[in-house]
């Protein structure tokens, strides 16, 4: 890693807290927008079509990347803000706690499609309040540590690989009739990429939680005890890790289309309240600085 990486990802970061996401042309659903016309032509129930179909969408982009200043500080503060996305998230987890508070429950729900994959319709507003700090949890896991891990790593190009390896998770990533074969690259590149991220980010919660008055003890023993019980090689790590460090329970049933997953449970103590909620927001708002002040040490320190 150079200096110049570390101070491109403290510029993504404090450019993202400023102005949160792109109003408007973002690259990301750009990218999206992209990679559904690209899925049209070569999709075949097939691993290998999903695999030739990953490594164009992941590969093109990290060249490009490349060409444009790859490493320099202005390279990856422009695509680490662009991919960390933390203020939107934050914001709208705010928001979350502000319907659920005013008992806005139907808009909650309609604001929850933004956050979870799971069914949302029959959610009251406690199963809405957990939904929404657990994706809060693994999308500063996804969006931040990744962001941030992967362009200490590789700049600019490590940054666009993330996420165009993440997003395209989230739209073929599915074990359902049309997706289990042909998501499997690009679920299994996410995990790979995720890795490290994750686990990082857990570390990072840790830090924030002596750091915000919450319990980093417990944030610790979560992430130990709790993290591997769950499904995903990844998210489970900073769930539980939340969970510790503020004193509640994650996990149970979600409803997927249909299909009814009982996820494991994370942490001690009660389910979630808004209040909870709150501490979360604020939680992953300092786990995002640590990130970023760890990148520009290590900078500093490789210079």
């Amino acid at each position: 890693m150079s200096l110049a990486r570390g101070v491109g990802l403290a510029g993504a970061v404090a450019l993202d807290a400023l102005l949160g996401d792109p109003a408007r042309l973002h690259p990301v659903a750009g990218f999206g927008t992209a990679a559904t016309a690209v899925e049209r032509v070569v999709y075949r129930p097939s691993r290998t079509a999903g695999a030739v179909y990953t490594i164009i969408l992941v590969a093109v982009p990290a060249v490009g990347a490349r060409r444009l200043g790859g490493g320099g500080a202005v390279a990856v503060a422009a695509f680490g803000w662009a991919a960390l996305g933390g203020r939107s998230l934050r914001r709208t987890a705010e928001r979350m706690a502000d319907l659920v508070d005013a008992g806005e429950i139907e808009a909650a729900r309609a604001l929850a499609r933004s956050l979870v994959a799971r069914r949302t319709e029959a959610l009251d507003g406690a199963e809405l309040t957990r939904a929404a700090l657990e994706s809060l949890a693994e999308n500063t896991a996804d969006a931040e540590a990744g962001t941030l891990f992967w362009g200490a790593v590789a700049g600019a190009p490590g940054v666009v690989a993330h996420r165009a390896a993440n997003t395209l998770d989230a739209m073929v990533g599915y074990k359902n009739t049309r997706y289990a074969e042909f998501g499997w690259a690009a679920a299994r590149l996410d995990d790979v990429l995720g890795w490290p991220a994750a686990r990082a980010c857990a570390a990072a919660t840790v830090v924030a939680a002596a750091l915000c008055g919450e319990d980093a003890r417990g944030a610790v023993r979560a992430w130990r005890r709790d993290g591997a019980h769950h499904p995903s090689p990844n998210a489970g790590r900073v769930e539980a890790a939340f969970a510790g460090a503020l004193g509640v329970t994650l996990g149970g049933a979600n409803d997927y289309g249909g299909t009814v997953e009982e996820r494991p449970r994370l942490g001690d103590g009660p389910p979630p309240d808004t209040a909870a909620l709150r501490r979360a927001i604020r939680l992953s708002a300092m786990t995002s600085r640590v990130l970023a002040a760890a990148a520009v040490g290590v900078g500093a320190a490789w210079r």
